[in-house]
């Protein structure tokens, strides 16, 4: 699978905005059985959502279905090592997905709760922000 990256964009390069604030939207499961739900405000790179997602799908060995919710959409700019201040705005080194707190980040339907929770778990692991699992009834 290619990599999480767009295939155009309007801007190339973006501002990095505040990250605070709780998701108004996406915040409720929408398609699984059972969810990954941030609990800080944040940025998931494209390696990182590509990592959790390659977690899930192995624990689960093709059973199921995985929804990511979230898309890295947002250029983050870096300069080069050992460069000066000044000569403008560097050139976009990776992907980002701006989440927010209560969105949730990926979802998984047709398994049974434990394999769930523990594929979920794994997945965690693979992300830089606290999260929590869900679940439909419990939503």
């Amino acid at each position: 699978m290619p990599a999480l990256i767009p295939k155009r964009v309007k801007y190339r390069k973006s501002q990095r905005n505040k990250r605070r604030g709780l998701a108004t939207r996406g915040a409720d499961l929408a398609f699984g059985e059972f969810g990954l739900k941030v609990l800080e405000n944040g940025w998931l790179t494209h390696t990182q959502l590509e990592a959790a997602r390659v977690a899930l799908t192995r624990h689960v060995r093709r059973g199921g279905k995985v929804y990511l919710r979230v898309f890295p959409d947002k250029s983050v700019t870096q300069k080069p090592a050992e460069t000066r201040q000044g000569k403008g705005k560097g050139e976009p080194a990776f992907w980002v997905a701006v989440v927010k707190r209560g969105k949730i980040i990926v979802e998984m339907e047709g398994i049974p709760k434990e394999l769930a929770r523990t594929a979920l778990r794994l997945a965690a692991a693979k992300l830089p922000l606290r999260t929590r699992f869900v679940t439909r009834e419990a939503a």
